[in-house]
C-alpha cells in the first residue's frame, strides 16, 4: 500500500500544484512510482483520459512529472463553472449534472464514497500518492464536509506540507492565521512549513522564520525560489495575463468570460520571437498576426459578450487579411448559427461570425475522446501544416455540421474541436514561421520537440525542489504516514 503525502496551501495560487509535480518527479528520479491525487478540481483545463474519460490539466501535468499516464482516479470530482454561481459536475470522468453552489455543497457528502474508491484504486499500484488540496483549510466558512483539505487529509490520515506565497505579501501571516483557523487535530497533521516564491538573500527571513516557528510550533521544511519554468499547472493563466512586451509574432488568445484549456497555446510561448497574450478589448487585436477563438464553457454566452463587447467587429475584420482560428467552442463561434433546442446552455439559437461555413447544434451528450491524424491537404495562409501529424483530444456539447473531420476552412479562418492541436511535432513552429513570413520576418531556426521541452521543465523543477526543500524531512514523513485507509 502506499505511502501518502499532502500538499495544502494558505490560499490559491500560492504553488500548491507545482510543489507536487517537483516531489512526483523526485520520487520518480529516487526510484518510486509516485501518482498525483486531487480529490475535488475546480477548473476549466480538462483532459480527456485513453479511455474516454474527463479530468483537471493539473493533476495531468502532475503524472507528467511522475512518469505515469493520467488516470481519472488522480481527480475523481471535476468542477466546471458554467457562470458565476454554478458549474458542471464530473464525476469519475463523467457529466453527472449542473448544479449551484449552494446544491453542491449541500449534495458533495454523497460523493465521499466514490474518492475513497479513487484512492484505493491508487494505493493498489502506487508507492507514494502525493494529494493536493485546494484553495486553503482555513476557509472556515467551508470546512463542513469538507473532502479535498483537512477533510481529505483525516480520510486518509495524511501529513501536511502547508504552503505560503512570500511574493503576494504577508506570508508570516498567512502561514500563523492558517495554523489558528484550524482545529488542534489539523494542526498536528501538519508537519511542516513551506515558503514560496521567495526573491533575494534567504538570510534575510531567517528572524521572521525563527519567530514563525517558535508561534507556530512546526519547522520551515523549505523556502522556494521564484520559478523560472514553463509548465501549465491551475494558476499559470495569472501570469500569462501579465503579458505585455510586443514579439516578432504576436498571437493574440480572445480573453473569453469562460475560456477553457488556455493551455492550447502554450507551445509557441517557447518559441523565441513569439507572443502569446490574451485580449479583451478591440484595441489589442490590431497587433496580432493570428487571433484565436480559445474553448470555452458557455459558446453562446461568450459569443454574446463578443458582440456586445466589440471584439467580434474587432475579429471580422482581422480576418480581411490576418489568420483567425478557433478551437472547439471557438470553432463554433466561428460557424454561421448555432442553435441550442434542449437548453444545454441558454436555449435559443445565435447568429455566429460566420466565417466558417458550419452549423452547430448543441447537444445533452459530451463527447469525450482522443484523436490521432494525419492532416491532407491544407489551402489558404496556413498550407504549411498539410502533411503534419496531430495528436490531442475532443471534449465539447454539440454536433458541428458539415463535419469536417480534423480541420475546418473558409478564406483565413481556420477551425478545429481537436485540443492539442499544436502540441505535436514542428507544427506550431511552421505555423508561427509563416506568421513571421507574411511580415517580411525571419525566426531562428529553432524547432523543438515540445513534448522534450517539458520533460526537461521537470527535471529543472526537481532539482530546485531537491535545493530548496529539506527532502530528509519530508522522507521522514512518509515513514511516519500510515499504509492503510483510516
Amino acid at each position: 500500500m502506499a505511502k501518502i503525502i499532502m500538499i495544502q496551501g494558505t490560499m490559491s495560487n500560492v504553488g500548491k500544484s507545482l510543489l507536487a509535480a517537483g516531489l512526483c518527479r523526485v520520487f520518480k528520479q529516487d526510484g518510486y512510482k509516485a501518482v498525483p491525487f486531487k480529490s475535488q478540481n475546480m477548473a476549466l483545463n480538462s483532459f480527456i483520459t485513453k479511455d474516454g474519460l474527463e479530468m483537471g490539466r493539473a493533476q495531468v501535468m502532475q503524472a507528467e512529472a511522475a512518469g505515469v499516464e493520467p488516470d481519472v482516479c488522480m481527480n475523481p470530482i471535476l468542477l466546471k463553472p458554467t457562470s458565476d454561481c454554478g458549474s458542471q459536475v464530473i464525476v469519475n470522468g463523467e457529466v453527472l449534472g449542473d448544479m449551484s453552489a449552494r446544491e453542491y455543497f449541500q449534495y458533495k457528502k454523497r460523493l465521499i464514497p466514490d474518492i475513497k474508491a479513487a484512492f484505493r484504486k491508487l494505493q493498489k499500484k502506487a508507492d507514494i500518492i502525493v494529494i493536493e488540496g485546494a484553495g486553503s483549510p482555513a476557509e472556515i466558512n467551508l470546512k463542513e464536509n469538507d473532502i479535498v483539505n483537512m477533510g481529505m487529509a483525516g480520510m486518509v490520515d495524511a501529513p501536511v506540507l502547508l504552503v505560503g506565497d512570500i511574493d503576494r505579501g504577508g506570508v508570516f501571516a498567512q502561514l500563523l492565521g492558517t495554523l489558528t483557523l484550524l482545529e488542534e487535530s489539523e494542526r498536528k497533521r501538519v508537519k511542516g512549513l513551506v515558503i514560496n516564491k521567495f526573491r533575494g538573500d534567504r538570510s534575510i527571513l531567517d528572524p521572521g522564520i525563527s519567530i514563525l516557528e517558535e508561534k507556530g510550533g512546526i519547522e520551515v521544511t523549505g523556502v522556494l525560489p521564484y520559478m523560472d519554468i514553463s509548465l501549465d499547472d491551475e494558476d499559470s493563466l495569472s501570469e500569462r495575463l501579465e503579458k505585455k512586451a510586443d514579439g516578432l509574432v504576436n498571437i493574440a488568445v480572445i480573453r473569453l468570460p469562460r475560456m477553457s484549456n488556455f493551455t492550447d497555446m502554450s507551445v509557441f510561448e517557447q518559441i523565441e520571437g513569439v507572443r502569446v497574450y490574451y485580449a479583451k478589448s478591440p484595441a489589442e487585436l490590431r497587433q496580432a498576426d493570428m487571433v484565436v477563438l480559445p474553448g470555452t464553457k458557455n459558446t453562446i454566452g461568450d459569443l454574446r459578450w463578443l458582440r456586445e463587447s466589440g471584439m467580434e467587429l474587432a475579429i471580422l475584420k482581422h480576418a480581411k487579411k490576418g489568420i483567425v482560428f478557433g478551437i472547439c467552442g471557438g470553432y463554433q463561434m466561428l460557424g454561421n448559427r448555432i442553435d441550442d433546442p434542449e437548453g444545454v446552455e441558454e436555449g435559443g439559437s445565435i447568429e455566429g461570425l460566420g466565417l466558417i461555413n458550419v452549423r452547430t447544434t448543441l447537444t445533452n451528450e459530451k463527447k469525450r475522446e482522443r484523436v490521432s491524424a494525419l492532416l491532407g491537404a491544407v489551402e489558404g495562409p496556413l498550407s504549411c501544416m498539410a502533411g503534419r501529424d496531430i495528436e490531442g483530444y475532443e471534449i465539447h456539447m454539440g454536433k458541428t455540421e458539415p463535419d469536417c473531420q480534423v480541420l475546418a476552412r473558409n478564406g483565413n479562418a481556420y477551425g478545429s474541436y481537436i485540443h492539442g492541436f499544436f502540441d505535436c511535432g514542428d507544427i506550431a513552429f511552421r505555423v508561427a514561421e509563416t506568421l513571421a513570413d507574411r511580415k517580411g520576418i525571419i525566426l531562428k531556426k529553432k524547432r523543438m520537440d515540445y513534448r522534450a521541452f517539458k520533460e526537461s521543465q521537470y527535471d529543472k523543477l526537481a532539482e530546485t525542489v531537491r535545493q530548496y526543500l529539506d527532502m530528509d524531512a519530508v522522507y521522514g514523513m512518509l515513514k511516519e504516514a500510515k499504509d492503510a485507509w483510516r
